[in-house]
């Protein structure tokens, strides 16, 4: 009897088009899924006339396993992950490999990476990205967990994987623990900012220029084709240019109320619990829930009616100034995203290597996009750079781009288009080329309410004083912390 290279669980669109993957690449897949009707249903169909073995039970999935077995659990993140990892238990043996393949939140795959190391068995959470379409024919794979699973896992995972234009497999292993999943969220992050700032740009040019569904097609292929190149680029393009059944843009008849799963919150709740400044990702964040007020938005319109003077400037310019700040605030939020990780692999001790993360995104995931060739160069020319904004290419980018990007943002503000992340992005690059903000008044009034303490700019770093602001206070000062 045959027996599988590798087997997975959950027979969803996912799923299915891994599976279809692997078998293209030469390996042997054995499938089950719980309603196993699914299973049937595959088989007879896209599965049809494959190497592909269905099995009808864990019992027989099991069985139809090369040892050590591999298996990859395509299921729903949360407790599904974990009540089927149970159902399976009685079936592995020391040395077995699990893979979560799902999106699921990083502390999980650390505590199931321990669980499972406990009993012998080895663990990988890996996230994956590029949809359905990228499943199939190549997405971004980046693993983490148990190393030792690594070497077993390797050639399946880059065979499948797409590639980049050199030929280089967009998946490399990323680190211990939760680190392939913690990845995938700030990649979730980053994908949740490019949107965001991508719809914004296409509010301006839409609602202050004037802009027709087919000049948003033209002029989206117009900036793919330069430094803004990428997925979401190229599919925005296609989507303005789409028909609906009668003839008009379909993407004026879909309702303005966004989705979201949850990684782009993960990863705000993440940047808070290591005091990083990542505003854009949080404010585009924040914009879906804010989408999602669409009866309260429609009453406050009628309220808070905006009629601004038409434009009448240079519409070709104001065109390249809204492209200067979709590219500005893109450097920002990769920055951001950047620091997150560069901060989480200090906190949890992993070894991420920043430059090799830009090259598995290279490819077949949603953020793909020709920028990630400088990200790149910038951590490889710099091993020890702490931000993207200090490295010579993105700093000339910034410099080219800020006259466009400011006046975007002013003219939005006075145009009132909610533009929160092309404009929080501005403030955070003000805030970081700055070398003294407010936040010396920020301390003296705390320690006037709070007792809470103060540096002093003619003491030296790691000395701190209370002043008695009123003459009635005490000179008992609280302990410095920073929760």
């Amino acid at each position: 009897m045959t027996q599988a290279d590798i087997g997975l669980i959950g027979l969803a669109v996912m799923g299915q088009n891994l599976v279809l993957n692997m078998n293209d690449h030469g390996y042997t897949v054995a499938v089950f899924n719980r309603t196993t009707s699914k299973v049937d249903d595959f088989m007879k169909g896209p599965a049809h006339g494959t190497k592909v073995i269905g099995a009808d039970s864990l019992e027989a999935f099991f069985k139809a396993l090369k040892r050590p077995r591999k298996v990859m659990l395509m299921v729903k993140a949360g407790d599904p992950v974990d009540e089927l990892i149970e159902e399976c238990l009685p079936f592995l043996e020391k040395g077995d490999i699990v893979i979560d393949g799902g999106n699921s939140h990083f502390p999980d795959s650390e505590r199931r990476n321990n669980y499972l190391k406990g009993k012998g068995i080895l663990f990988i959470g890996t996230g994956i990205s590029g949809g359905e379409e990228g499943a199939r024919h190549g997405p971004s794979i980046m693993p983490g967990g148990n190393k030792e699973a690594w070497p077993a896992i390797k050639p399946i995972f880059q065979a499948i994987a797409a590639k980049a234009d050199d030929g280089t497999p967009c998946c490399d292993w990323v680190g211990d623990g939760g680190a392939g999943h913690y990845v995938k969220m700030v990649h979730n992050g980053i994908e949740y900012g490019d949107i965001q700032i991508i719809c914004e740009a296409y509010q301006l040019l839409k609602g202050v220029l004037g802009c027709t569904a087919e000049e948003l097609k033209e002029i989206f292929h117009y900036w793919n084709k330069g430094e803004l190149n990428s997925y979401l680029i190229e599919i925005s393009a296609t989507i303005f240019g789409y028909k609906d059944t009668d003839g008009s843009p379909l993407v004026d008849k879909i309702l303005d109320v966004a989705g979201q799963k949850g990684t782009g919150k993960w990863t705000g709740i993440s940047a808070l619990d290591l005091g990083m400044p990542l505003t854009l990702i949080g404010e585009a964040v924040f914009a879906r829930c804010l989408s999602s007020l669409k009866d309260q938005r429609v009453a406050a319109s009628k309220m808070y009616h905006h009629t601004p003077s038409p434009f009448t400037g240079d519409t070709k310019k104001a065109i390249q100034d809204i492209e200067h700040a979709l590219y500005a605030a893109k450097i920002i939020s990769y920055t951001q995203g950047f620091m997150l990780m560069q901060e989480a692999a200090k906190e949890y001790k992993w070894k991420l290597d920043l430059g090799g993360l830009a090259l598995m995104w290279r490819g077949g995931c949603i953020i793909r996009s020709r920028f990630l060739n400088d990200i790149k160069a910038a951590y490889h020319n710099n091993l020890a750079l702490e931000s993207l904004l200090l490295d010579p290419f993105f700093k000339n980018a910034i410099l080219k781009a800020q006259e466009g990007w400011r006046k975007t943002v002013i003219h939005a503000t006075t145009w009132g288009i909610p533009i929160p992340c092309l404009g929080t992005a501005l403030s955070f690059f003000d805030g970081y080329r700055t070398e003294r903000l407010p936040a010396n008044l920020l301390q003296a009034q705390r320690d006037f309410f709070g007792a809470h303490t103060y540096e002093r700019i003619d003491q030296s770093r790691g000395k701190f004083f209370h002043t008695n602001w009123t003459g009635k206070g005490g000179k008992v000062s609280s302990s410095t912390y920073n929760a």
